[in-house]
Protein backbone atom coordinates (compact mmCIF):
# COMPACT_ATOMS: atom_id res chain seq x y z
CA UNK A 1 0.00 0.00 0.00
CA UNK A 2 1.68 3.37 -0.63
CA UNK A 3 2.70 5.77 2.19
CA UNK A 4 -0.12 9.05 2.52
CA UNK A 5 1.31 12.32 1.27
CA UNK A 6 1.94 14.96 3.20
CA UNK A 7 1.61 17.61 1.10
CA UNK A 8 3.17 21.36 1.99
CA UNK A 9 1.44 24.15 0.75
CA UNK A 10 2.06 27.16 3.11
CA UNK A 11 4.14 25.41 5.94
CA UNK A 12 7.78 25.01 4.29
CA UNK A 13 9.84 23.84 7.56
CA UNK A 14 10.68 20.81 9.60
CA UNK A 15 10.09 22.26 13.03
CA UNK A 16 6.44 23.24 14.34
CA UNK A 17 4.98 21.68 11.69
CA UNK A 18 1.84 19.72 12.77
CA UNK A 19 0.76 18.26 9.23
CA UNK A 20 4.63 16.48 9.09
CA UNK A 21 4.26 15.88 12.90
CA UNK A 22 0.74 14.12 12.97
CA UNK A 23 1.83 11.99 9.52
CA UNK A 24 4.67 10.40 10.67
CA UNK A 25 3.11 9.93 14.32
CA UNK A 26 1.06 7.32 12.32
CA UNK A 27 2.49 6.26 9.60
CA UNK A 28 6.59 4.70 9.25
CA UNK A 29 7.10 6.27 6.10
CA UNK A 30 5.03 8.72 4.02
CA UNK A 31 5.77 11.20 0.97
CA UNK A 32 6.31 15.00 1.61
CA UNK A 33 5.34 16.62 -1.40
CA UNK A 34 5.04 20.18 -2.90
CA UNK A 35 2.85 20.73 -5.70
CA UNK A 36 3.95 23.71 -8.24
CA UNK A 37 0.62 25.16 -9.47
CA UNK A 38 1.20 28.20 -12.23
CA UNK A 39 -2.02 30.03 -11.15
CA UNK A 40 -0.34 30.87 -7.46
CA UNK A 41 3.07 31.30 -9.22
CA UNK A 42 3.37 35.62 -8.92
CA UNK A 43 6.40 37.99 -9.64
CA UNK A 44 9.98 36.85 -9.99
CA UNK A 45 10.45 37.56 -6.63
CA UNK A 46 7.77 35.41 -4.91
CA UNK A 47 9.13 32.88 -7.19
CA UNK A 48 12.45 33.15 -6.39
CA UNK A 49 12.03 33.40 -2.22
CA UNK A 50 9.91 29.89 -3.18
CA UNK A 51 11.87 28.50 -4.95
CA UNK A 52 14.85 29.20 -2.49
CA UNK A 53 12.26 28.05 0.42
CA UNK A 54 11.69 24.64 -1.19
CA UNK A 55 15.44 24.19 -1.78
CA UNK A 56 15.84 24.88 1.84
CA UNK A 57 13.17 22.42 2.65
CA UNK A 58 14.05 19.94 0.91
CA UNK A 59 17.63 19.83 2.44
CA UNK A 60 15.78 19.82 6.13
CA UNK A 61 14.15 16.61 4.99
CA UNK A 62 17.54 14.83 4.11
CA UNK A 63 16.27 14.98 -0.07
CA UNK A 64 12.88 13.43 0.92
CA UNK A 65 11.24 16.36 -0.88
CA UNK A 66 9.02 15.22 -4.05
CA UNK A 67 8.59 18.50 -6.19
CA UNK A 68 5.82 18.61 -9.00
CA UNK A 69 4.42 21.01 -11.51
CA UNK A 70 0.69 21.35 -12.57
CA UNK A 71 -2.67 20.69 -10.62
CA UNK A 72 -2.32 19.18 -6.78
CA UNK A 73 -5.24 16.46 -7.42
CA UNK A 74 -3.30 15.04 -10.32
CA UNK A 75 0.11 15.15 -8.69
CA UNK A 76 -0.96 12.65 -5.98
CA UNK A 77 -2.66 10.65 -7.75
CA UNK A 78 0.30 10.10 -10.19
CA UNK A 79 1.75 9.06 -6.85
CA UNK A 80 -0.70 6.34 -6.09
CA UNK A 81 -1.56 7.96 -2.65
CA UNK A 82 -4.81 6.90 -0.89
CA UNK A 83 -4.29 9.50 2.29
CA UNK A 84 -2.85 13.02 2.49
CA UNK A 85 -2.46 15.25 5.13
CA UNK A 86 -2.25 18.93 4.83
CA UNK A 87 -2.57 22.25 6.94
CA UNK A 88 -5.80 24.05 6.83
CA UNK A 89 -6.53 27.37 5.20
CA UNK A 90 -9.04 29.52 4.42
CA UNK A 91 -8.66 31.12 0.54
CA UNK A 92 -10.61 30.02 -1.79
CA UNK A 93 -7.71 28.20 -3.40
CA UNK A 94 -7.33 25.91 -0.51
CA UNK A 95 -11.43 25.27 0.03
CA UNK A 96 -11.30 24.30 -3.77
CA UNK A 97 -8.33 22.18 -3.38
CA UNK A 98 -9.64 20.82 -0.36
CA UNK A 99 -13.24 19.77 -1.40
CA UNK A 100 -10.89 18.28 -4.74
CA UNK A 101 -8.65 16.05 -2.32
CA UNK A 102 -11.77 14.94 -0.35
CA UNK A 103 -13.40 13.90 -3.43
CA UNK A 104 -10.84 11.38 -3.97
CA UNK A 105 -8.86 10.40 -1.18
CA UNK A 106 -9.10 10.17 2.46
CA UNK A 107 -8.14 13.79 4.22
CA UNK A 108 -6.82 14.68 7.40
CA UNK A 109 -6.51 18.01 8.10
CA UNK A 110 -4.05 19.50 10.61
CA UNK A 111 -3.37 23.12 12.16
CA UNK A 112 -2.72 25.65 9.57
CA UNK A 113 -0.91 28.91 9.64
CA UNK A 114 -2.74 30.59 12.70
CA UNK A 115 -1.75 31.15 16.23
CA UNK A 116 -5.40 30.43 17.24
CA UNK A 117 -7.27 29.30 13.74
CA UNK A 118 -10.67 30.96 12.65
CA UNK A 119 -13.74 29.81 14.98
CA UNK A 120 -11.33 28.95 17.94
CA UNK A 121 -12.68 32.16 19.30
CA UNK A 122 -15.87 34.05 18.26
CA UNK A 123 -18.43 36.27 20.19
CA UNK A 124 -20.95 35.58 21.80
CA UNK A 125 -23.82 34.72 18.93
CA UNK A 126 -21.97 35.38 16.17
CA UNK A 127 -19.72 33.78 13.87
CA UNK A 128 -16.99 35.84 13.91
CA UNK A 129 -15.26 39.02 15.44
CA UNK A 130 -16.05 41.91 13.41
CA UNK A 131 -13.90 44.69 15.08
CA UNK A 132 -10.25 44.18 16.16
CA UNK A 133 -10.33 45.10 20.06
CA UNK A 134 -12.78 42.81 20.64
CA UNK A 135 -10.97 39.96 19.20
CA UNK A 136 -7.16 41.07 20.48
CA UNK A 137 -8.83 40.54 23.91
CA UNK A 138 -10.30 37.02 23.17
CA UNK A 139 -7.18 36.04 20.97
CA UNK A 140 -4.85 36.83 23.88
CA UNK A 141 -6.86 34.34 26.58
CA UNK A 142 -6.84 31.77 24.10
CA UNK A 143 -5.59 28.67 24.26
CA UNK A 144 -2.08 28.25 21.74
CA UNK A 145 -1.44 24.76 20.52
CA UNK A 146 2.03 22.77 21.88
CA UNK A 147 4.64 22.90 19.17
CA UNK A 148 5.15 19.79 17.32
CA UNK A 149 7.55 17.84 17.69
CA UNK A 150 10.64 17.56 14.92
CA UNK A 151 10.61 14.53 13.52
CA UNK A 152 13.84 12.39 12.69
CA UNK A 153 15.25 11.93 9.36
CA UNK A 154 12.37 11.36 6.68
CA UNK A 155 12.90 8.48 3.83
CA UNK A 156 10.95 8.38 0.77
CA UNK A 157 9.76 4.91 0.06
CA UNK A 158 11.50 3.21 -2.69
CA UNK A 159 10.54 3.81 -6.33
CA UNK A 160 9.51 7.78 -5.49
CA UNK A 161 11.90 10.07 -7.75
CA UNK A 162 11.83 13.22 -5.94
CA UNK A 163 12.34 15.69 -9.17
CA UNK A 164 13.94 18.65 -9.42
CA UNK A 165 13.39 21.45 -8.30
CA UNK A 166 13.25 24.00 -10.95
CA UNK A 167 15.30 26.99 -12.40
CA UNK A 168 13.52 30.21 -11.80
CA UNK A 169 14.49 30.87 -15.62
CA UNK A 170 12.37 27.70 -15.87
CA UNK A 171 9.20 29.66 -14.56
CA UNK A 172 9.79 33.38 -15.61
CA UNK A 173 11.62 35.28 -17.39
CA UNK A 174 11.41 38.40 -14.72
CA UNK A 175 14.88 39.37 -12.81
CA UNK A 176 14.38 39.25 -8.96
CA UNK A 177 15.37 41.89 -6.73
CA UNK A 178 18.73 41.90 -4.86
CA UNK A 179 17.21 43.33 -1.90
CA UNK A 180 15.17 39.79 -1.64
CA UNK A 181 15.36 37.96 2.13
CA UNK A 182 17.01 34.84 1.91
CA UNK A 183 14.32 32.55 1.81
CA UNK A 184 14.13 29.03 3.71
CA UNK A 185 14.43 27.80 7.31
CA UNK A 186 17.26 28.12 8.45
CA UNK A 187 17.12 31.94 7.52
CA UNK A 188 13.70 32.37 8.70
CA UNK A 189 14.88 31.11 12.35
CA UNK A 190 18.12 33.06 11.98
CA UNK A 191 15.62 36.34 11.54
CA UNK A 192 14.10 35.49 14.67
CA UNK A 193 16.76 35.20 17.04
CA UNK A 194 18.25 38.32 15.34
CA UNK A 195 14.76 39.99 16.13
CA UNK A 196 14.53 39.33 19.43
CA UNK A 197 17.93 40.20 20.51
CA UNK A 198 18.43 43.31 18.94
CA UNK A 199 15.08 45.22 18.04
CA UNK A 200 11.43 43.60 19.50
CA UNK A 201 11.93 46.06 22.68
CA UNK A 202 12.06 48.63 20.52
CA UNK A 203 9.88 47.68 18.14
CA UNK A 204 7.00 49.48 18.73
CA UNK A 205 8.94 52.55 18.86
CA UNK A 206 10.12 51.69 14.96
CA UNK A 207 7.23 49.31 13.37
CA UNK A 208 5.50 52.99 12.04
CA UNK A 209 8.91 53.87 10.75
CA UNK A 210 10.88 53.38 6.98
CA UNK A 211 14.19 52.29 8.23
CA UNK A 212 15.01 48.91 7.13
CA UNK A 213 15.32 47.31 10.22
CA UNK A 214 12.03 49.25 11.73
CA UNK A 215 10.10 45.72 11.22
CA UNK A 216 10.95 42.72 12.32
CA UNK A 217 11.26 41.18 8.42
CA UNK A 218 9.12 38.69 9.25
CA UNK A 219 6.20 39.06 7.00
CA UNK A 220 7.66 36.53 3.94
CA UNK A 221 9.23 33.64 5.92
CA UNK A 222 5.29 34.05 8.10
CA UNK A 223 3.61 33.79 4.93
CA UNK A 224 5.38 30.94 2.93
CA UNK A 225 5.18 29.17 6.50
CA UNK A 226 8.89 29.03 6.56
CA UNK A 227 8.70 30.04 10.55
CA UNK A 228 5.56 28.50 12.29
CA UNK A 229 3.50 31.43 13.78
CA UNK A 230 2.84 29.61 17.13
CA UNK A 231 6.76 29.30 17.42
CA UNK A 232 7.34 33.00 17.14
CA UNK A 233 4.62 33.87 19.43
CA UNK A 234 5.58 31.46 21.77
CA UNK A 235 9.48 32.65 21.54
CA UNK A 236 8.66 36.48 21.91
CA UNK A 237 6.56 36.04 24.85
CA UNK A 238 7.57 37.75 28.20
CA UNK A 239 9.90 39.65 26.29
CA UNK A 240 10.26 43.50 26.73
CA UNK A 241 8.35 45.00 23.97
CA UNK A 242 6.18 41.70 23.08
CA UNK A 243 2.37 43.06 23.33
CA UNK A 244 2.86 45.75 20.35
CA UNK A 245 4.01 42.67 17.86
CA UNK A 246 2.02 40.14 19.62
CA UNK A 247 -0.66 42.88 17.96
CA UNK A 248 0.59 42.13 14.59
CA UNK A 249 0.20 38.34 14.95
CA UNK A 250 -3.10 39.11 15.96
CA UNK A 251 -4.13 41.76 13.10
CA UNK A 252 -3.00 38.58 10.56
CA UNK A 253 -5.20 35.85 12.65
CA UNK A 254 -7.89 38.94 12.78
CA UNK A 255 -7.79 38.88 8.64
CA UNK A 256 -7.71 35.33 8.55
CA UNK A 257 -11.04 34.38 10.45
CA UNK A 258 -12.74 37.69 8.38
CA UNK A 259 -11.44 35.83 5.36
CA UNK A 260 -12.66 32.16 6.67
CA UNK A 261 -16.30 33.74 7.50
CA UNK A 262 -16.57 36.03 4.65
CA UNK A 263 -14.80 34.24 1.44
CA UNK A 264 -16.17 37.12 -1.00
CA UNK A 265 -13.76 38.94 0.93
CA UNK A 266 -10.81 39.96 -1.69
CA UNK A 267 -13.58 41.15 -3.83
CA UNK A 268 -16.95 42.11 -2.02
CA UNK A 269 -17.47 45.24 0.15
CA UNK A 270 -17.24 43.62 3.52
CA UNK A 271 -19.79 46.86 4.65
CA UNK A 272 -20.62 48.63 1.60
CA UNK A 273 -20.41 52.09 1.38
CA UNK A 274 -22.17 52.46 -2.09
CA UNK A 275 -19.32 53.71 -3.11
CA UNK A 276 -18.75 55.25 -6.95
CA UNK A 277 -15.15 54.68 -8.21
CA UNK A 278 -13.64 56.74 -10.47
CA UNK A 279 -12.03 54.99 -13.89
CA UNK A 280 -9.10 56.56 -13.75
CA UNK A 281 -6.51 54.41 -15.51
CA UNK A 282 -3.73 57.81 -15.78
CA UNK A 283 -4.21 57.85 -12.08
CA UNK A 284 -4.15 54.17 -11.46
CA UNK A 285 -0.85 53.71 -13.60
CA UNK A 286 0.77 56.84 -12.20
CA UNK A 287 0.20 55.23 -8.86
CA UNK A 288 1.40 51.86 -9.83
CA UNK A 289 4.61 53.46 -11.37
CA UNK A 290 6.00 55.97 -8.64
CA UNK A 291 5.14 59.24 -10.04
CA UNK A 292 2.37 60.77 -8.44
CA UNK A 293 4.09 64.13 -7.21
CA UNK A 294 3.75 62.92 -3.50
CA UNK A 295 7.43 61.79 -2.57
CA UNK A 296 6.18 59.41 0.17
CA UNK A 297 3.44 57.90 -2.00
CA UNK A 298 6.20 57.44 -4.94
CA UNK A 299 8.78 55.99 -2.70
CA UNK A 300 6.44 53.34 -1.68
CA UNK A 301 5.17 52.32 -4.96
CA UNK A 302 9.00 52.57 -6.57
CA UNK A 303 10.20 50.04 -3.99
CA UNK A 304 7.50 47.59 -4.32
CA UNK A 305 8.55 47.41 -7.71
CA UNK A 306 12.06 46.82 -6.81
CA UNK A 307 11.69 45.20 -3.88
CA UNK A 308 8.21 43.11 -3.62
CA UNK A 309 7.96 44.25 0.23
CA UNK A 310 7.35 47.44 1.73
CA UNK A 311 6.72 48.44 5.35
CA UNK A 312 3.80 48.76 6.77
CA UNK A 313 3.19 52.64 7.15
CA UNK A 314 3.96 52.70 3.32
CA UNK A 315 1.13 50.15 2.46
CA UNK A 316 -1.23 52.30 4.42
CA UNK A 317 -0.21 55.71 2.82
CA UNK A 318 0.24 54.18 -0.38
CA UNK A 319 -3.28 52.77 -0.15
CA UNK A 320 -4.57 55.84 1.25
CA UNK A 321 -3.87 57.59 -1.49
CA UNK A 322 -5.32 55.49 -4.03
CA UNK A 323 -8.67 55.24 -2.65
CA UNK A 324 -9.52 58.32 -1.18
CA UNK A 325 -7.24 60.92 -2.95
CA UNK A 326 -7.84 59.35 -6.77
CA UNK A 327 -10.99 57.52 -5.62
CA UNK A 328 -9.64 54.32 -7.39
CA UNK A 329 -11.49 51.14 -6.48
CA UNK A 330 -9.70 49.23 -3.39
CA UNK A 331 -9.59 46.12 -5.59
CA UNK A 332 -7.14 47.18 -8.25
CA UNK A 333 -4.78 48.51 -5.35
CA UNK A 334 -5.28 45.43 -3.60
CA UNK A 335 -4.73 43.17 -7.15
CA UNK A 336 -1.66 44.78 -7.64
CA UNK A 337 0.10 44.46 -4.26
CA UNK A 338 -0.65 40.71 -4.37
CA UNK A 339 0.84 40.85 -8.03
CA UNK A 340 4.10 42.13 -6.95
CA UNK A 341 4.18 41.58 -2.68
CA UNK A 342 6.67 39.27 -1.37
CA UNK A 343 4.32 38.27 1.61
CA UNK A 344 1.26 38.84 -0.45
CA UNK A 345 -1.62 36.92 1.45
CA UNK A 346 -5.20 36.96 1.01
CA UNK A 347 -6.71 37.49 4.38
CA UNK A 348 -4.26 39.69 5.29
CA UNK A 349 -4.23 42.27 2.00
CA UNK A 350 -7.83 42.11 1.40
CA UNK A 351 -8.69 42.58 4.91
CA UNK A 352 -6.34 45.31 5.34
CA UNK A 353 -7.33 47.23 1.71
CA UNK A 354 -10.90 47.49 2.95
CA UNK A 355 -9.76 48.64 6.42
CA UNK A 356 -8.30 51.59 4.48
CA UNK A 357 -10.77 52.08 2.04
CA UNK A 358 -13.95 52.55 4.86
CA UNK A 359 -15.31 49.38 3.60
CA UNK A 360 -14.02 46.78 6.23
CA UNK A 361 -13.36 46.73 10.16
CA UNK A 362 -12.42 50.59 10.65
CA UNK A 363 -14.56 52.10 13.22
CA UNK A 364 -13.81 55.19 11.45
CA UNK A 365 -14.13 54.47 7.90
CA UNK A 366 -14.00 58.14 6.43
CA UNK A 367 -10.48 59.08 8.07
CA UNK A 368 -8.15 59.94 5.50
CA UNK A 369 -4.18 60.42 5.52
CA UNK A 370 -2.83 63.48 4.82
CA UNK A 371 0.86 62.03 2.62
CA UNK A 372 2.92 65.62 3.60
CA UNK A 373 2.13 65.10 7.10
CA UNK A 374 2.84 61.73 7.48
CA UNK A 375 6.16 61.86 5.79
CA UNK A 376 6.92 64.92 8.14
CA UNK A 377 6.55 62.25 11.16
CA UNK A 378 7.46 59.25 9.81
CA UNK A 379 10.27 60.14 7.35
CA UNK A 380 11.69 63.19 9.20
CA UNK A 381 15.03 63.36 7.59
CA UNK A 382 13.49 61.75 4.27
CA UNK A 383 15.67 59.01 4.01
CA UNK A 384 12.97 56.57 2.76
CA UNK A 385 12.25 58.98 -0.02
CA UNK A 386 16.02 59.56 -1.16
CA UNK A 387 16.25 55.71 -1.11
CA UNK A 388 13.67 55.26 -3.60
CA UNK A 389 12.94 59.13 -5.38
CA UNK A 390 16.63 59.37 -6.35
CA UNK A 391 15.77 62.53 -8.56
CA UNK A 392 14.94 64.16 -5.35
CA UNK A 393 18.01 63.06 -3.30
CA UNK A 394 19.51 66.58 -2.88
CA UNK A 395 16.88 68.21 -1.42
CA UNK A 396 16.40 69.06 2.02
CA UNK A 397 14.39 67.87 4.61
CA UNK A 398 11.36 69.86 3.83
CA UNK A 399 12.07 69.98 0.85
CA UNK A 400 12.07 67.05 -0.01
CA UNK A 401 8.58 65.61 1.10
CA UNK A 402 6.91 68.99 -0.44
CA UNK A 403 8.83 69.96 -3.56
CA UNK A 404 6.47 71.27 -5.44
CA UNK A 405 7.31 74.21 -3.26
CA UNK A 406 10.50 74.84 -5.08
CA UNK A 407 7.85 75.97 -8.33
CA UNK A 408 7.21 74.28 -11.44
CA UNK A 409 10.78 75.18 -13.46
CA UNK A 410 12.54 73.30 -10.05
CA UNK A 411 10.20 70.29 -10.71
CA UNK A 412 10.86 70.09 -14.25
CA UNK A 413 15.19 70.75 -13.56
CA UNK A 414 14.66 67.67 -10.77
CA UNK A 415 12.89 65.79 -13.62
CA UNK A 416 9.95 64.75 -10.89
CA UNK A 417 5.87 65.40 -11.61
CA UNK A 418 3.96 68.10 -10.01
CA UNK A 419 1.10 66.25 -7.75
CA UNK A 420 -1.49 64.94 -9.66
CA UNK A 421 -4.58 65.73 -6.89
CA UNK A 422 -4.71 68.24 -4.42
CA UNK A 423 -4.77 67.09 -1.09
CA UNK A 424 -7.36 69.56 0.38
CA UNK A 425 -9.25 69.81 -3.07
CA UNK A 426 -9.28 65.54 -2.88
CA UNK A 427 -10.38 65.69 0.84
CA UNK A 428 -13.14 67.82 0.15
CA UNK A 429 -14.75 65.35 -3.22
CA UNK A 430 -14.00 62.41 -0.64
CA UNK A 431 -16.01 63.91 2.22
CA UNK A 432 -18.93 64.72 -0.39
CA UNK A 433 -18.68 61.49 -1.92
CA UNK A 434 -18.60 59.33 0.84
CA UNK A 435 -21.41 61.34 2.45
CA UNK A 436 -23.02 61.59 -0.24
CA UNK A 437 -22.84 57.27 -0.42
CA UNK A 438 -23.60 57.13 3.12
CA UNK A 439 -26.87 58.75 2.84
CA UNK A 440 -28.46 56.44 0.09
Amino acid sequence: MTPPVVLFTRDLRLHDNPTLAQAVSVHPLVIPLFVLDDRLLGSPNRTAYLLGALRSLRDSLGGALVVRRGDVVDAIAALGASAVYVADDASAYATRRLRRLRERLDVHVTPGSAVVAPGDVHPVGGDHYRVFTPYWNAWSRAAVRPLARTPAAIELPPGIDPGEIPALADITDGVPSPELPASGETAARALLSAFVAERLAQYDETRNGFAPDATSGLSTALHFGCISAVEVARRVAGQPGTEPFLRQLCWRDFSLQLLAARPDLPFADYRPRGDRWNDDEEGLLAWREGVTGYPIVDASMRQLLAEGWMPGRARLLAASFLVKHLRIDWRAGAAHFMALLVDGDVASNSANWQWVAGTGTDTRPNRMFNPVRQAHRFDPDGAYVRRYVPELAGLSAKAIHEPWTLGAAALAELGYPAPIVDHAAASAAFAAARTGAVAR
